[in-house]
C-alpha cells in the first residue's frame, strides 16, 4: 500500500507539510541580525543600537534537524492513530463519561539540557516552520469546515497546578485561531479542575491538536516536593495523551529527569535528547567563527586560538554564554571608544558577567557531535565518577602535570613489557607476586 494512500481519508494528516531537505531547512532556520547595509559609515551611537541586534542572530548546529525530524514525526503519529470517526466517538464518550477509554496511545518524549544550550529556542524555531493553524473548507468536494492546530506551545506552571496549566492551553488554542475558549471558561468561576480538564480534551480533539510541547518542566520540581501537588499534575497530562492521541513533548533542563525517574507514569514516556554543551573542539571553533562575523565595532577583531581558549574556559561550550561573551566585548569596545575589541575587553566581559559553568554533566550528548542518540529511561550519572576523557583543541587542558613514576611503578613495569604472560613473570621476579600451585 502506498503511502498517499495510507493517507486517504485523514485530512488532517493528509494537511500535515512534506519535511524538509537538510539543506532547506539549515538556510530557513538561519537567524541573521538586521544590520544596516553601510555598517562602515554609521555612528557610534547606531553601533550601539546595532548590538541589541546581537539578540537576533541564530546559528543552526547539527542537532536542530533531529529535533526538526522528532517533532514533525509526533505530529503525524497524532493523526495517524486515529481517523475523523475516531475523533467522533472520543468526543461523545468524553462528554458522557468524561473519559476516552478507547484511545491509541500518541507519541511522548523529552528534550532536556543544561542551561543556555537553546533548548527552547531550538523547539520554537523548528515548530516556526510548520503552519501552527489549518483551515479545511471542503475535503474532496464536500464542505469540511475545520480549524486544525499543528501543535501549540504553553510552559509549566511553577505551582503545579493543574487548572494554571489548563488555562494556559486554553489561552494558547484562542492564540492560533482567534478563538475565545478562554473568555467562556474564566467566566465559569466555580468551574472544578475535573470540568475544565474536560473541556481541554474536547478543545483537542475538535480542533485535532497534533502536538503540545510543555516547556520549563524544571519549574515543578521544587514546588512539587513543597506542596506535593506533582502527582495531580502527572495524572493530567498521562490521562490528556491517553484520551484525545495527542502527542506531548517536554522541554527542560536536566533536573527534570529527577521528576521522570520518580514517576512511573512518565518513564517509558520521555524518551529523548539529553544534550550537552559544545566539546573544545572543532565544532566549537567553527560556531564561534560564525559568531565571529557579526562584529558592530568599526574595526574587526581577529579571532586568535587565545581569544578562543579564554572564551571557551568561561562559557564552557554554552552557546547562549559564548553569545554573551562576544556581545559584552564588544560593548566594553565601543564603551571605550575603541577602533575594535581586545583581549582585555574579552577578559572585562568575562568579569562582568560573572558566568558559572557546571564541571559535571548528567548523561547526554555534547552538541558537538555529529549525530544525536536517543537516551532511553536513564537517569542521571553519579557525578562522583570519571569524566571521559576529551581532546582540548582550543583551550588550555585543565589539571595538574603528570609526575615521574619510580622505575618499580606497575604502570612503569607493564609498558617495560606489554604482555600479560611477561608481566606476570616479572611480578614475580620482583616479589610482588606468588606463583599458585
Amino acid at each position: 500500500m502506498s503511502m498517499r494512500s495510507q493517507m486517504t481519508g485523514n485530512p488532517f494528516l493528509e494537511s500535515v507539510p512534506e519535511q524538509m531537505d537538510r539543506e532547506t531547512f539549515f538556510r530557513r532556520i538561519y537567524g541573521r541580525p538586521p544590520f544596516p547595509p553601510d555598517m562602515a559609515d554609521i555612528t557610534q551611537q547606531e553601533r550601539h543600537v546595532c548590538l541589541s541586534y546581537l539578540s537576533g542572530l541564530y546559528i543552526p548546529m547539527d542537532y536542530l534537524y533531529t529535533v526538526y525530524d522528532i517533532l514533525l514525526r509526533a505530529i503525524r503519529t497524532t493523526y495517524t492513530t486515529k481517523t475523523m470517526l475516531d475523533t467522533v466517538r472520543q468526543m461523545q464518550a468524553l462528554r458522557d463519561h468524561g473519559s476516552a477509554g478507547f484511545a491509541t496511545q500518541a507519541q511522548s518524549g523529552s528534550l532536556l539540557g543544561v542551561p543556555g544550550i537553546g533548548k527552547t529556542s531550538a523547539v520554537r524555531r523548528c515548530l516556526s516552520l510548520l503552519p501552527q493553524c489549518i483551515t479545511h473548507t471542503e475535503y474532496k468536494g464536500k464542505p469540511f469546515y475545520k480549524k486544525q492546530i499543528l501543535y501549540l506551545f504553553v510552559e509549566c506552571p511553577a505551582d503545579c497546578s493543574i487548572k494554571t496549566l489548563a488555562y494556559s492551553m486554553i489561552a494558547a488554542v484562542d492564540r492560533a485561531i482567534g478563538s475565545e475558549y478562554f473568555r467562556i471558561a474564566a467566566r465559569q468561576s466555580r468551574l472544578s479542575a475535573s470540568a475544565l480538564v474536560t473541556q481541554v480534551k474536547i478543545i483537542c480533539l475538535n480542533h485535532g491538536i497534533g502536538l503540545i510541547v510543555v516547556d520549563e518542566l524544571q519549574n515543578v520540581i521544587s514546588t512539587a516536593e513543597k506542596n506535593r501537588q506533582i502527582k495531580p499534575l502527572v495524572k493530567f497530562l498521562v490521562e490528556l495523551v491517553n484520551d484525545t492521541c495527542t502527542s506531548l513533548y517536554f522541554v527542560g533542563t536536566s533536573e527534570a529527569d529527577q521528576l521522570f525517574s520518580q514517576q512511573e507514569h512518565l518513564k517509558r514516556r520521555t524518551r529523548g535528547l539529553r544534550l550537552l554543551p559544545l566539546k573544545p573542539d572543532a565544532a566549537y571553533r567553527t560556531f564561534l567563527e560564525q559568531v565571529w562575523q557579526y562584529q558592530v565595532t568599526p574595526g574587526r577583531m581577529v579571532l586568535t586560538d587565545a581569544a578562543a581558549n579564554r572564551i571557551y574556559d568561561h562559557s564552557g561550550g554554552i552557546p547562549a554564554y559564548i553569545l554573551q561573551i562576544f556581545q559584552e566585548s564588544q560593548a566594553q569596545a565601543l564603551t571605550q571608544g575603541k577602533h575594535c575589541m581586545d583581549e582585555q575587553d574579552i577578559k572585562q566581559a568575562i568579569e562582568l558577567l560573572s558566568l558559572s559553568v557546571p564541571k559535571r554533566y548528567a548523561a547526554g550528548t555534547s552538541l558537538s557531535d555529529f549525530s544525536v542518540p536517543v537516551i532511553e529511561e536513564q537517569g542521571l550519572l553519579d557525578t562522583d565518577t570519571a569524566e571521559a576523557e576529551v581532546n582540548r583543541m582550543y583551550a588550555k587542558p585543565r589539571g595538574r602535570k603528570a609526575k615521574a613514576r619510580s622505575a618499580d611503578d606497575l604502570l612503569e613495569l607493564w609498558k617495560r613489557t606489554g604482555r600479560a604472560d611477561a608481566f606476570c613473570e616479572l611480578l614475580i621476579d620482583c616479589g610482588l607476586a606468588e606463583r599458585m600451585v
